[in-house]
């Protein structure tokens, strides 16, 4: 049992921001900056992929509600919406489950994630052979 099903059941405590029959968010214990949150399904799954298409829209309902709460409530400038889909990916709790951090523009002991972004580049011959898989991985799914 995931440590967000024990949540889930209320054998472990946590600050719930917000709860529905599908999903429930509440503030990371953790946080990266001030008002850093979770969003999570009810059930577990531990992969975007395993969810159920309906899970994935009651999660989508709430992202935009929970987006602009965070900002209004901490004043920050940017929310990062993170999901880590898989332990390659730096998934470490092994329910699927969306971060809110706040961000802000100006030095701040709340300053949030922090990220290297290195792009590469796309040739026309990958993208080409990357579009043809992933169209048919969607027309298999």
């Amino acid at each position: 049992m995931s440590i967000f099903e024990k949540i889930v059941a209320g054998e472990i405590p946590c600050h719930r921001i917000y709860e529905d029959e599908h999903v429930l968010a509440f503030l990371d214990i953790g946080p990266l900056s001030r008002g850093h949150c979770l969003l999570i399904p009810k059930v577990c799954y531990v992969e975007l992929g395993e969810m159920p298409a309906e899970v994935g829209a009651a999660l989508g309902r709430v992202m935009p509600r929970l987006c602009s709460a965070v900002k209004a409530a901490t004043g920050c400038d940017g929310v990062n919406v993170l999901q880590n889909n898989g332990g390659a990916a730096g998934q470490v709790v092994m329910h699927v489950h969306f971060h809110f951090i706040p961000r802000y523009t100006a030095k701040s002991p709340h300053a949030g994630l922090e990220f290297n972004w290195p792009a590469g580049q796309l040739s026309d011959e990958d993208a080409a052979d990357l579009k043809a898989k992933i169209v048919a991985a969607l027309g298999s799914a």
